[in-house]
């Protein structure tokens, strides 16, 4: 059952991962590895939180690293920079749920202005939605561009032979 839940939360992130890609127009080649990179960092993510209680910017991070470093060894196969890969395989790993709630506690609070018990209630699900999918977002980042720092030479040598 544990296989199962961990196998198809990486193939729906592989499906949208596909779907992010095909917007920045890659080339071919490069499907098949977005769709890899975002169901391994989804799967680690979720295996983090899920199984070991890891909170969502830490398992973000960790997840951001294994597409981060997935795409660094996979891109040279292929001729294909870094971005081109995690970027696509990052998206579905951005955390919608909480950036809608932030927009949407915003709209209420601004509608609750003069209720000052509904004011603070907005309010505080605004900052704490906000910091999370903020925190979470820039744990992404970090994760995905850590390798190019790690390995420079690496990283620029991807599309050269």
């Amino acid at each position: 059952m544990i296989a199962l839940d961990i196998l198809s939360d990486g193939f729906f992130a592989a499906i949208a991962g596909i779907g992010f890609g095909s917007i920045s127009a890659p080339p071919l080649r490069a499907f098949k590895f977005i769709a890899i990179l975002a169901a391994l960092g989804h799967a680690c993510r979720f295996c983090l939180m899920t199984y070991l209680g890891v909170d969502i910017a830490t398992a973000s991070l960790f997840g951001g690293l294994v597409i981060g470093f997935g795409s660094l060894w996979l891109g040279k196969s292929i001729y294909c920079p870094m971005t081109v890969m995690y970027i696509p395989a990052l998206l579905p790993m951005i955390p919608g749920k909480f950036a809608y709630n932030m927009v949407f506690s915003l709209i209420m609070c601004l509608q609750t202005v003069n209720e000052p018990e509904q004011f603070e209630k907005y309010i505080s699900m605004f900052f704490s939605n906000s910091l999370i999918a903020t925190t979470v977002i820039f744990m992404l980042a970090v994760g995905a561009t850590f390798p190019m720092f790690v390995f420079p030479g690496r990283a620029f040598s991807l599309t050269r032979h």
